[in-house]
């Protein structure tokens, strides 16, 4: 279901950029993805700026915050989970083993958010939707189509998104091997993997569609970023990972047509 209006809780509904420069980082994606930017001013003076496609908003870019940079935190594409009740879902989080790491709060018009870190330290934001209910378009090329939960520590992780926003880790045959899909209901809506090496961070990992993986790399590099693994074919379609110039690691999909 490409064109979305709800979000059933549990279900990543949102990704956005938090970045050490905005600018750049528009124009690198916007040449990979063919992104044009609806830009919001926020309180703090910043301006947070809406990636679309079309009429619809598929995710966002922000400047990092003065803490995130103090701290030598690294840009990074963030994750949110869609959730009935942010104070409800933030108070389940210490009780299974994680952290709140911004307690609730209201982001006027859009709706109410806390972030938290898992057992295992993968940051992750709980999204109480009002007027923005996340992504309005979905695997689609230059969309998101998939959120990865990557983590050293699945059996300490799992349970923990089990408790908070109802996700349930099932063993999914992939090619010869198996994968841990993330289920709401009967639904799959993400995935759950360890790090395919030692120096990656426990992260919620993000994942675009696009028409031509290769080409779609060819345009990351001319852009300045890196390619770090791939193009590559895999049993659900061709991929590749990407480093952006600031540091931002993403993935790319052109998916395998139905046989």
């Amino acid at each position: 279901m490409p064109t979305r209006s709800s979000y059933t809780e549990g279900t990543p509904n949102w990704v956005d950029l938090q970045t050490t420069d905005v600018d750049a980082a528009k124009a690198f994606y916007g040449a990979i993805f063919g992104w044009t930017f609806d830009d919001r001013p926020v309180p703090d003076g910043g301006v947070y700026s809406i990636a679309m496609v079309g009429d619809d908003g598929v995710a966002a870019i922000a400047p990092q915050s003065p803490v995130l940079i103090e701290h030598k935190v690294p840009p990074m594409w963030n994750t949110y989970i869609a959730v009935d009740d942010a104070d409800a879902a933030a108070a389940k989080v210490a009780g299974a083993g994680g952290q709140v790491l911004m307690e609730p709060f209201d982001v006027e018009g859009a709706g109410r958010m806390a972030f938290a870190a898992d057992p295992t330290g993968a940051a992750v934001g709980l999204w109480q939707a009002s007027g923005h209910i996340g992504a309005t378009l979905v695997n689609e090329p230059n969309a998101l189509t998939w959120n990865e939960l990557t983590t050293n520590d699945l059996a300490a992780a799992l349970p923990f998104y089990e408790a908070v926003v109802g996700l349930v880790a099932k063993d999914v045959p992939m090619g010869e091997e198996s994968y841990k899909m993330l289920f709401v209901g009967e639904d799959f809506v993400g995935g759950a993997t360890t790090p395919q090496m030692e120096s990656v961070p426990n992260h919620w990992h993000v994942w675009f569609a696009v028409s031509d993986a290769d080409a779609s790399a060819a345009a990351a590099v001319a852009g300045g970023g890196t390619v770090v693994v791939g193009p590559l074919d895999m049993p659900i379609g061709r991929v590749a990972t990407v480093q952006d110039p600031q540091g931002a690691y993403f993935s790319i999909i052109a998916m395998k047509p139905p046989e």
